[in-house]
């Protein structure tokens, strides 16, 4: 398959989607069925709680929604992210940058339809040592768009002294896999 939609693009783009779909079925579990918005907190395990939290900012609370205003700013501004992220994947060909970046695309849409839709992200997952909260409480949204920076800073690390040691004349193929250009 040639051109935009190769085969690790449009896996790409089904993963984002499948973590979006989970992020707000979590979601909507949490709330409707374990009514998490009226009990506020769930104690599941010593170190995992499930609790309510109304999301108003973005990353460490920064930027506060508190006006209308401001809510639409944030919406716009993630929206315009999102839309980075979704053309920088469909112009990457190898298929372990693209899952990086569907993680963060799939997260980015789920925070965007809460904040949309609710005017805030609601987080619920309260990871703890004790007393100790190594995390602010985040949702699947969250991690996903966490571990997708994280998989693109690696790749990005580790595959440029890769690339640099690559024969000359080999190139990359339309699922990512480098081949020896003809002489």
């Amino acid at each position: 398959m040639s051109g935009l939609f190769t085969r690790a693009r449009l896996i790409g783009l089904a993963f984002a989607a499948f973590l979006f779909v989970i992020d707000q079925a979590v979601k909507s579990y949490v709330i409707e069925t374990l009514n998490l918005r009226q009990v506020r907190n769930i104690e599941l395990l010593p170190f995992f709680d499930l609790t309510y939290v109304e999301n108003r900012g973005i990353s460490l609370g920064m930027l506060q929604a508190h006006t209308m205003e401001m809510r639409w700013l944030l919406v716009g501004l993630t929206a315009l992210i999102a839309l980075v992220v979704l053309v920088w994947m469909m112009r990457e060909r190898l298929l372990g940058d693209i899952l990086g970046l569907a993680l963060i695309l799939g997260g980015a849409l789920g925070n965007i339809r809460d904040r949309y839709t609710l005017g805030y992200v609601i987080d619920y997952a309260d990871l703890h040592i004790g007393e100790i909260r190594p995390f602010m409480i985040f949702n699947i949204a969250d991690a996903a768009i966490t571990i997708g920076v994280v998989i693109i800073l690696a790749r990005s690390l580790l595959m440029r002294e890769k690339d640099e040691n690559a024969e000359p004349g080999a190139a990359p193929n339309a699922d990512g896999a480098t081949v020896q250009a003809e002489k």
